[in-house]
C-alpha cells in the first residue's frame, strides 16, 4: 500500500473525490470531523456509559467524553507522524491532514457501541447465544446469523455511519473514504472468526470492499472478505488504548476507589529513576507547587498521555514498511517497551482487578443485561408478526428511520439492533420499565 492511495477526500456515496479548489475554509477531513461532532447520534454518547455508572455528584467519563479524548489524543498522533512523512520525503499534498482524518476517526469510534459499556455488546450478543433469539439462527443464513451472535461495536459503527437508513441520503454520514477506513479495527466479516471482533456486517460488506479498493487496501481473501487494516487504524486504536487505561484511573481515584498515593505510583511507573530523572524532578517540583489531589493527578496523567503519544508514533514508524506491506497487525500499545510496557502491564492488571470489577461497576452491567435482552425480545417480536395488537405499539416507539419496507428477516432484526443500540442508557431504562409496566404514565 502507499500513502497517495490511502488518503483520499472522495466521499461515499457522493461521487469523486473533492478538488483542492473547492476545500474553502475548512479541509475534507475537517468536515469529517464537524459531521460526526454535530449529529444526534455522536450527542447521545453523552448518557451512554463508559466504564463506571452515569454520574451523580463526581462527573467521570461518559462515552462522548471519552470519545472526545481520544480525539484529542489522536489528533495528536496523526500530526506528529506527518511531519516525520514530510520530513522523510513525503510529497502527498494531504499529508499534513493526517491529523484531522485520526482525530474523525476517534471521534466515531465508539458510536456503534450500545448503552451499559461493554455489557450492552455482550447482552446482544448473549440475547443470540444463549436467549431467546436462538430460535432465529433457522430463518437466518449462516453469514448472518454469525453477525448476531458475535455482534461488535465496531461494526456497528461502521454501519450507523455508512449506511442508508430509512428516509436518509446515500452513504450515511457521506465521510471521506478514508476516515470510514480508518475506523475499521477488524477489517473482516463475522463468518469464521476466532474471536468476537470483525469490522463489517453482511449488509455493509461490499461498502467496505469498495472503500478498501478504492484506497489500494491489500485484500487477504474473498471468501470470507478479509483485508489487512488501514494504517490509520493502529494510530487510533493507540488513543483509544491510551485514553482507556490512563484515564480510568483518574475516575477510580475521584471515585475515591483509588488512593492518591496508590494512583501517583502507577503514573510515576512509567518514568525510569535513571534516564528519566530530569523528567522526574520537574515532576517533583510541580508537585510542590500543587496541593490540590486532583490537579496533581491530572498533571500526573497528562504527562503520562504525551509520553505514550510519543513511544507510539516511534513503534508506528519504525514499523511503517511492515504495516504498509501487511506484515504487522498487532497493536502499537503493545509494542512498548522498557518501563512504559511494565508499567501499562500493571496497569492494566491493577484495573482489571480493582476497577472493572467494582461493586458499581458490576450493578450497571446486570442491570444492561436485563434492559437490553427484553428490549431486543419485545421489538423483535413484533417486527416479525406486525400485525399483532402489542406490536403496532411498539412499532409506534421506533423511529423511522428504522422503520423502512425491510424484505428479509435478516433486515428486520437489524431494524431492532439498530434502534436498541442507538439508545443511551437512561432511554434503554425508562422504555424497559413501561414494558415490564414498573413505570406507568401520569393518569391525572
Amino acid at each position: 500500500m502507499n500513502w497517495n492511495s490511502l488518503i483520499s477526500t472522495k466521499r461515499l456515496g457522493s461521487g469523486p473525490a473533492v478538488k483542492e479548489s473547492d476545500l474553502y475554509n475548512r479541509t475534507q477531513f475537517q468536515r469529517d470531523y464537524d459531521r460526526i461532532i454535530f449529529s444526534s447520534p455522536f450527542r447521545r454518547m453523552q448518557n451512554k456509559t463508559q466504564v463506571f455508572p452515569l454520574p451523580g455528584s463526581i462527573f467521570v467519563h461518559n462515552r462522548l467524553t471519552h470519545s472526545l479524548e481520544v480525539a484529542s489524543v489522536g489528533r495528536s498522533l496523526g500530526n506528529i507522524f506527518a511531519e516525520k512523512l514530510i520530513a522523510s520525503g513525503e510529497k502527498n499534498p494531504l499529508i499534513p491532514e493526517l491529523g484531522a482524518v485520526v482525530s474523525a476517526a476517534c471521534l466515531a469510534h465508539d458510536m456503534g457501541n450500545p448503552p451499559f459499556g461493554h455489557a450492552g455488546e455482550e447482552a446482544i450478543s448473549n440475547y443470540f447465544k444463549k436467549g431467546k433469539g436462538q430460535n432465529l439462527r433457522l430463518v437466518l443464513k449462516p453469514e448472518e446469523w454469525s453477525d448476531f451472535e458475535f455482534f461488535d461495536g465496531n461494526a456497528n459503527a461502521f454501519r450507523l455511519l455508512s449506511h442508508q437508513f430509512h428516509g436518509r441520503r446515500e452513504g450515511g454520514f457521506a465521510l471521506t473514504y478514508t476516515t470510514l477506513a480508518s475506523i475499521v479495527k477488524y477489517p473482516y466479516e463475522s463468518v469464521g472468526i476466532k474471536k468476537s471482533k470483525f469490522g463489517f456486517f453482511q449488509s455493509e460488506k461490499e461498502t467496505y470492499s469498495d472503500i478498501a479498493h478504492e484506497l489500494g487496501i491489500i485484500q487477504l481473501s474473498d471468501n470470507p472478505k478479509k483485508f489487512i487494516r488501514h494504517p490509520l487504524v493502529f494510530l487510533v486504536e493507540a488513543a483509544d488504548d491510551i485514553c482507556y487505561q490512563i484515564m480510568d484511573l483518574e475516575d477510580a481515584h475521584k471515585l475515591r476507589i483509588l488512593d492518591y498515593e496508590k494512583t501517583r505510583e502507577l503514573y510515576l511507573n512509567f518514568y525510569d529513576p535513571v534516564t528519566d530523572q530530569a523528567i522526574l524532578q520537574k515532576i517533583d517540583k510541580t508537585l510542590k507547587l500543587v496541593t490540590d489531589p486532583n490537579e496533581r493527578i491530572a498533571y500526573l496523567r497528562a504527562g503520562v498521555i504525551n509520553k505514550l503519544v510519543h513511544e507510539c508514533v516511534h513503534i508506528f514508524d519504525s514499523k511503517q514498511t511492515d504495516i504498509l506491506r501487511g506484515d504487522f497487525q498487532k497493536s502499537l500499545i503493545n509494542q512498548l517497551t522498557g518501563t512504559s510496557q511494565e508499567a501499562m502491564q500493571v496497569i492494566k492488571d491493577f484495573s482489571l482487578e480493582k476497577i472493572y470489577r467494582d461493586r458499581s461497576v458490576i450493578e450497571i452491567e446486570m442491570s444492561g443485561y436485563q434492559i437490553i435482552d427484553t428490549l431486543l425480545e419485545q421489538f423483535t417480536e413484533a417486527v416479525l408478526s406486525p400485525d399483532e395488537g402489542l406490536s403496532r405499539r411498539l412499532l409506534s416507539m421506533m423511529p423511522m428511520q428504522f422503520r423502512g419496507d425491510h424484505d428479509t428477516t435478516y433486515e428486520k432484526i437489524q431494524s431492532v439492533i439498530d434502534f436498541v443500540s442507538g439508545m443511551t442508557d437512561l432511554y434503554a431504562l425508562d422504555l424497559f420499565r413501561k414494558i415490564k409496566g414498573i413505570n406507568l404514565p401520569s393518569l391525572g
